[in-house]
């Protein structure tokens, strides 16, 4: 018994004639004789008994029909389901971000590529950059976004594709810098600074830049996430050099009323990002696509505010 005997029984058994499920079929009228009279050796009695022209279906062969149709709706809704996976449009994720994108930027992303598609089940959590590259190292999520300066000592376990793009200085909206187009690290000597913890690899790239040029680094609020010191920001306390996503983040949300105002840095500094996947299990197709798509989407965006964003894979 296959599914094809139960497909050809099952029109048969609707049309009650071997040319009419020929014709539905597509099929020539011996092939459909050979198949149901398969299909009776397989049961193991006849299923039709003929009185003329006609055939007539035996009482157990009712009870093989709802069987059947039960089956070949069931396929049906596997090969429905699959037809979905293959384009994309079913299946789940578990995936994770940084806390600054996974604030707004990144569900957004997601929910609008998902839409009201409700056969996608998602996952999304917000973690330390550390921590989503340990997620992705040990197979934990389908992919992530965090820092490319948090790789981890089990690299090889997972890919890392990264992004970089050029930090901004934020300041106070009535600063008198911000009547500049642009800063230099020599503007912001001995200034009250605000951004991430000093063992942060940007804040060290910062540090050091001040030294080189023989200035005081002045840090006065360290946070593990840029969005907060903008709150310090918008209440004059100080400036910060941020990400160009933060920078994204508060012009798409206006998170301070206006109150901070950002200009580029004259100085080369690149932030880093990245997309990060396990090396050992396969990407979904669903994950596959939206991962690709965050890319062109974090793309978009850096263009936006003139970043100058740059990909390339890690080794």
């Amino acid at each position: 018994m296959n599914l094809t005997q139960l497909k050809v029984f099952s029109e048969v058994m609707k049309s009650g004639s071997i040319s009419k499920t020929a014709k539905i079929l597509n099929r020539t009228q011996p092939a459909i004789s050979l198949s149901i009279k398969n299909l009776e050796t397989s049961v193991g009695f006849k299923l039709f008994e003929r009185q003329g022209r006609q055939l007539v279906a035996v009482p157990e062969a009712f009870y093989l029909l709802e069987e059947a149709d039960s089956i070949l709706t069931r396929v049906s809704s596997i090969q429905r389901t699959m037809n979905s996976i293959q384009n994309a449009e079913a299946g789940s994720l578990r995936i994770a971000a940084m806390p600054g994108p996974a604030t707004y930027l990144f569900p957004r992303f997601i929910s609008r590529s998902i839409g009201s598609n409700t056969n996608i089940k998602v996952t999304l959590f917000a973690h330390s950059s550390n921590q989503v590259h340990e997620l992705a190292a040990t197979q934990s999520i389908d992919f992530g976004f965090a820092d490319a300066n948090s790789l981890t000592g089990e690299v090889t376990k997972y890919s890392a594709e990264k992004m970089s793009a050029d930090c901004f200085v934020a300041l106070p909206q009535h600063h008198p810098l911000a009547d500049k187009t642009v800063i230099s690290i020599r503007d912001l000597d001995n200034l009250p600074i605000g951004g991430l913890m000093r063992k942060h690899v940007t804040t060290e790239k910062i540090v050091s830049m001040f030294e080189n040029e023989g200035l005081t680094f002045n840090q006065i609020l360290e946070s593990q996430t840029y969005l907060p010191a903008l709150q310090f920001v918008s209440a004059g306390q100080c400036i910060a050099i941020t990400d160009p996503l933060t920078v994204v983040t508060e012009m798409k949300t206006n998170g301070s009323h206006g109150d901070v105002v950002f200009r580029p840095l004259k100085e080369h500094l690149r932030y880093e990002y990245a997309v990060l996947f396990s090396n050992f299990r396969p990407l979904s197709r669903l994950a596959l696509d939206l991962k690709n798509k965050w890319h062109l989407e974090l793309n978009r965006l850096l263009n936006e505010i003139d970043a100058n964003p740059q990909r390339e894979k890690l080794e």
